[in-house]
C-alpha cells in the first residue's frame, strides 16, 4: 500500500512539473500567438477572412478558395497558461526583407539566389536584383499556420510569376507629341531594357498593388517591393552600351539647341517690349505736342507760336552738320 501511494504522489509532483507549472508562457511583443485545443485551433464563430477587408483585393473565383477561419489571436503578454492537451503556436510578425531572386525550396536557384532572370517583350533575357519586404499578416494567421505548407516559398513564386508577366508585357508611356527631344529619343524608347529603367518606379508600384492579395491568400503582407537593378545578358550589353551612349549625346545636343533658341526668344521678347515702349513714348510726346499747339492756335497767340516754330528750327540748326544753300536764280 505504502508502494501504491508513493508511485501516485510521484505522479502527482511529476504532473504538476510536467504539465502545470511548465503550461505557463508568454508572447513577445512581435509575436501573435494562436492555440490549438486537440488539435483544432480556436476560432471565432461564424467569421472567416470573406468578412475581412483584406479579401477585397481577390477576385470573386478567388474568395472560395480562400475563405479561411477567422482565428482567436492571443496577443502579447502573459503569462498565460495551456493544459497539456493544448497546443500554442507562436509566430512573429516583425517586418523582414528578403532577396527578390531567394527560392526558399532550392539554394541554387537564380545563379544560388543572387540574380532572377525575366524575359522582356523583345525577347531579351534580363536578370533582375532588388528586395522583399514582407510581414505575417495577424488577420489571417490561418493561412499562414494551417492552411500553406510554406507559405514563405507560395508568397516569393506568387510575386516571380507576377513580375515576369510584368516585364513580358511592360510597354513605356507613350512620349508626348510635338516634343523634339521626345521624338530624338524614340529609337532608345523602343528597347525594352531602356523602357523598364526609365520606368522603374512605375514597375515597383505596379507588384506593389498587384500583390496586395497576398495577404488573403497566403497570410503573408507584401509590404514593398524595390527593383534596383536591371541588367542586360553580357552578349548584348557593349552594344546596348553604345546605343545608350548615341541616345544621351543626341539628347544632350538638342537639349542645348533648345536652350539656346529658348534664351534668343527671350532676348527677342524683351528687346520688342523695350522698343515698343519707346514707340509709345515717342508718340505720347507729339500727342501732347500737338495738343499744346493746338490750343495755342486756338486761343489766337500768334506771337508765342512763332517763337515755338523758331525755337524747333533753332534746335534741328544745332543737329545739322552740313548746310546746303540752293543757287539763287
Amino acid at each position: 500500500m505504502n508502494v501504491l501511494s508513493g508511485i501516485f504522489l510521484g505522479f502527482i509532483i511529476w504532473f504538476i512539473f510536467r504539465f502545470v507549472l511548465t503550461g505557463f508562457y508568454t508572447v513577445d511583443q512581435n509575436q501573435r500567438a494562436v492555440k490549438t485545443v486537440l488539435g483544432r485551433a480556436q476560432r471565432i464563430a461564424d467569421k472567416s477572412t470573406l468578412d475581412d477587408p483584406i479579401a477585397d483585393q481577390l477576385e470573386e473565383e478567388e474568395q472560395k478558395r480562400y475563405a479561411y477561419p477567422q482565428l482567436r489571436v492571443i496577443p502579447p503578454g502573459g503569462p498565460y497558461f495551456k493544459w497539456p492537451w493544448e497546443k500554442i503556436h507562436k509566430v512573429s510578425v516583425a517586418t523582414e526583407t528578403i532577396n527578390m531572386a531567394y527560392d526558399p525550396s532550392d539554394p541554387s536557384a537564380n545563379n544560388n539566389n543572387t540574380i532572377l532572370e525575366a524575359v522582356t517583350k523583345d525577347q531579351l533575357n534580363i536578370g533582375l536584383t532588388g528586395q522583399i519586404r514582407f510581414q505575417v499578416s495577424e488577420r489571417n494567421l490561418y493561412a499562414y499556420l494551417f492552411a500553406v505548407k510554406r507559405p514563405i516559398s507560395h508568397v516569393v513564386g506568387y510575386f516571380v510569376s507576377v513580375l515576369r508577366e510584368r516585364i513580358a508585357n511592360f510597354e513605356a508611356p507613350p512620349l508626348p507629341e510635338g516634343d523634339a527631344l521626345a521624338v530624338a529619343t524614340t529609337a532608345a524608347q523602343g528597347i525594352s531594357i531602356n523602357d523598364l529603367r526609365k520606368n522603374l518606379r512605375d514597375l515597383n508600384d505596379h507588384m506593389d498593388k498587384e500583390c496586395q492579395a497576398s495577404a488573403a491568400r497566403y497570410g503573408v503582407i507584401l509590404e514593398a517591393s524595390l527593383i534596383t537593378g536591371i541588367d542586360p545578358p553580357p552578349e548584348v550589353e557593349s552594344a546596348l552600351a553604345a546605343i545608350n551612349t548615341a541616345h544621351n549625346q543626341v539628347s544632350s545636343d538638342i537639349s542645348l539647341a533648345q536652350a539656346a533658341s529658348d534664351q534668343k526668344i527671350v532676348q527677342s521678347k524683351r528687346a520688342v517690349e523695350i522698343e515698343t515702349l519707346n514707340a509709345e513714348a515717342e508718340v505720347e510726346k507729339l500727342n501732347h505736342l500737338a495738343k499744346q499747339l493746338t490750343d495755342l492756335k486756338a486761343h489766337g497767340d500768334k506771337e508765342a507760336l512763332d517763337v515755338y516754330v523758331r525755337n524747333v528750327k533753332l534746335n534741328l540748326l544745332n543737329q545739322t552738320t552740313r548746310i546746303i544753300k540752293g543757287a539763287e536764280l
